[in-house]
Formats: C-alpha cells, structure tokens, sequence
C-alpha cells in the first residue's frame, strides 16, 4: 500500500506536467497563430498600400476636360449663330451695291443700258411695236408683189385675199391700207423704242410731257383706225384676215399698256433707275 501511493503521486504529477505540457505548446502555439496573423496582416497592409487601389488608374491622373471643352464650344456655337446674321449683311450690300452700281460706260453699255431700267410696260410696248411693224412690211410685200402669197386661208370668214384686194383695202382709193399700217409702226417702234421712254423718264418736265401725250395721242388715233378696220372687215368685206387681225390686237395691246401707264403712274412717268 505504501509503495502505490508514491505511484499515485508519479501519476498525478505526469498528468499536470502533460497539463502544463499541452496549455504551454497550446498558448504557443496560439501566440505563434496571432503573431503570425498579425504579420501576415501587416504585411498585406503594407503590400496593399504598395499597390494602387481597385479600379484606379495606374498612371497620374487626368484633368477632366469637360469644361474646357464646353468652354471652347461656347464661342464656336456664337460664332455659328453669327454667321448667318454675316451672310445676310453681306447679301443685302451685294444687293444694294447691283442696284446703285453704275451703268456700264461704252457705246454697248449706252445701247442696252434702257432695256434694264425703263421697266417692264416700256418695254411690252416695244415688243408689241415691232411685232405690229413686221407684220405690216409683210402686207406690204404681199400687196405688191403679186408673186407673195400670205400664209392664211382663202376660203369662208377666214379670207386674207379677200380682204386685202377689196376696195376697203386702199385709203381714199389712193393709199394702200397695209402701207399705212407700215408707217405708222415705223413710228410707233420708235417712240415706244426703250431709249425714247428712258428719255421721257430722266428728261426735263416739258420733254416728258411732249412724249408723254405725243405717244398717247398716237396710239388713240391707232386705235380709231383699227376699229374703222374691224368694222369693214365684218360688215362690208365680211371676211377676216388673220394678218390684219394680229395688227389690232397688237394695236389694242399697246393702247391699253400706254393708257394704263400714263394714267397710274406719277405724273405719267416713273422715278428713274438708277444703275
């Protein structure tokens, strides 16, 4: 009995001593765990602060240009609303500068200068003239060349024969009617010519007016024979030329443009073009 209790003591000694063995190796090894826990943490915190963040550019920064470039735009957007006020400027002086530009000098530029500025019933005038004047050197011809023959028909209303050899056709039976209408238009051609009507617009007031009722006067006692002409083609001769009748519509024309001109414009003449 006496020798088992030293043995009880050898045994409960062991056992602390495997106690104390176990929690000394345990509390080391957990010392050795934190330790190496907090420097493997540290060091990662050293290595990450090392190392750029996530999603961060490796290099320096970028200044945002943003608004630079807005700023830019800001006088490219004015000075692009600006421009079409330019080009209209510039438009209009082109305009007014074609309007008050001289007229081109020379011998040319006097010719054709009155055709750009007398306006438009100067110029029908003119044209309705020179219509009636060709028309007229042409029954001229044909009434004494026996070999021309007018282009129109010779059969039922329509007859230009007939008409131009009746007895309605010469003047006191002594002056063809053709070679009347031929002088007149001569005439007419020139007073409606658009020099004469450039003279009547930038003339003195007497000049202005001489032309003025000289024109109109002409063209009432046109206009009378060509309604003495109508009358004996349909009641007396009771037929029609188609040459003839394309002289009094001309006629008509003219008389009905110079009415209008003379009694709608400013003391019968308009304010001169300048250029």
């Amino acid at each position: 009995m006496a020798a088992q209790k030293p043995a009880g003591r050898g045994r409960t000694g062991t056992g602390a001593q495997g106690a104390s063995n176990r929690s000394g190796n345990g509390s080391r090894q957990a010392g050795g765990d934190r330790s190496g826990n907090g420097s493997r943490q540290a060091g990662g915190n050293r290595q990450n602060q090392g190392q750029p963040r996530q999603g961060a550019a490796a290099g320096p920064t970028k200044p945002n240009m943003t608004g630079a470039t807005s700023a830019k735009s800001r006088p490219a957007t004015a000075a692009s609303r600006a421009r079409p006020a330019t080009t209209t400027a510039a438009a209009r002086a082109n305009s007014a500068s074609k309007v008050s530009s001289p007229a081109p000098s020379g011998l040319v530029g006097k010719f054709f200068g009155p055709f750009r500025t007398v306006g438009f019933v100067p110029l029908a005038t003119f044209v309705f003239s020179l219509y009636a004047l060709g028309a007229s050197v042409y029954l001229t011809i044909a009434h004494y060349d026996t070999h021309v023959t007018l282009a129109c028909s010779d059969k039922g209303l329509v007859n230009c024969a007939e008409v131009t050899t009746s007895a309605q056709s010469m003047v006191f039976g002594v002056l063809p009617v053709a070679v009347l209408g031929l002088a007149f238009y001569v005439f007419m051609a020139a007073l409606n010519s658009p020099w004469v009507w450039r003279l009547q617009q930038t003339g003195s007031d007497q000049l202005s007016k001489i032309l003025r009722y000289t024109r109109l006067g002409a063209v009432v006692v046109g206009m009378g024979f060509v309604l003495y002409l109508v009358y004996a083609e349909l009641i007396q001769i009771r037929a029609i030329c188609l040459w003839c009748t394309s002289v009094h519509v001309a006629t008509f024309l003219i008389f009905a443009l110079i009415v209008f001109y003379t009694s709608f414009s400013s003391v019968g003449q308009v304010a001169p073009k300048r250029g």
